[in-house]
Parts: C-alpha cells; structure tokens; sequence
C-alpha cells in the first residue's frame, strides 16, 4: 500500500505566490493555492484584468468556479444574461456554464478559486513569468490547451 503525503496548510503574504503575466495582456496572475502547493482539489489566485480586456466567454466542462471582485466594476455575462458587478461582488459559476467579462470602463482585481484544479495549469502553459517574453499563441492554439483542461472558448 502507498503511503499518502499529507496537505499542509499555509499563510501566504499578499505579493507571494506564482507570479504570471496573461497571455492576451499585460495583467498579471498570481497563483496561491494549487496542487503544487498541496491541494489536490482546488486552486486559487488573484488576476488583474486591464480596463477593456475583459475575459472572453467560456466554459468549463468539470469545474465549478467562483470570483470574488477585490477591485473594479463591470458586466458579467452568464449563460448569455449580462449582470452588472463592482468590488464586493461574489460570482459562482457552475460547471457546463457559458461565461466571462465585460470590463470597458474600470481594470478588474479578481479573487478566483475553481474545483477541481486545471485553471493553474492552463495558465502556467499559455502565460509567461515576468521578463520572459510574451507567448504567441494562435486561437487554435489556445483552443487547444485550454480543451486539455476542460474547458472551451466560444
């Protein structure tokens, strides 16, 4: 019989983690809770979205998800329903939901957490650290990596 590693909690300081810069912007992506870190079954982050980014609309096939909204305002669009949100806001998406962001007027600071894991990967295989140079990625490309993780753009 194989002996199980045991998780062991942690307190991490706001500006620790992995630290990434998006694939599509210049916001960045810090991952604090993943399977590297311990968990098994979730990972969790900040992102910052610049103002007019947005994230476009998606859908995660084995993953719930929630976003807690640290900073900013916008639209989010849910199963095609436009719902207006500002900081304080919490939004869950269930997994089989189409959705993203509108954010034209206001940069977006979101708490994210998805179960199970794969969110942390997809970003580690499509962002870059900071100083490297930004990845070129085809929408096919991306298409492709993100349907590893179970999930699909529109």
């Amino acid at each position: 019989m194989k002996a199980q590693t045991e998780a062991h909690g942690y307190v991490m300081g706001v500006a620790e983690g992995e630290h990434l810069i998006h694939y599509r912007n210049p916001g960045s992506i810090i991952i604090k809770v993943d399977p590297i870190k311990g968990s098994k079954n979730l990972a969790c982050g900040t992102q910052e979205v610049p103002m007019g980014a947005g994230i476009p609309i998606h859908i995660h096939f084995d993953s719930d998800e929630a976003f807690y909204v640290l900073g900013g305002s916008g639209t989010f669009i849910l199963n095609d329903v436009r719902h207006p949100f500002e900081k304080g806001s919490t939004i869950f998406i269930p997994k089989n939901s189409w959705h993203g962001f509108a954010n034209p007027d206001s940069e977006l600071l979101l708490l994210w957490i998805v179960t199970p894991t794969g969110l942390d990967a997809f970003f580690r295989e499509t962002c870059n650290r900071p100083g490297e140079p930004r990845r070129e990625l085809t929408r096919e490309q991306i298409n492709a990596i993100s349907f590893k993780y179970g999930t699909k753009y529109r």
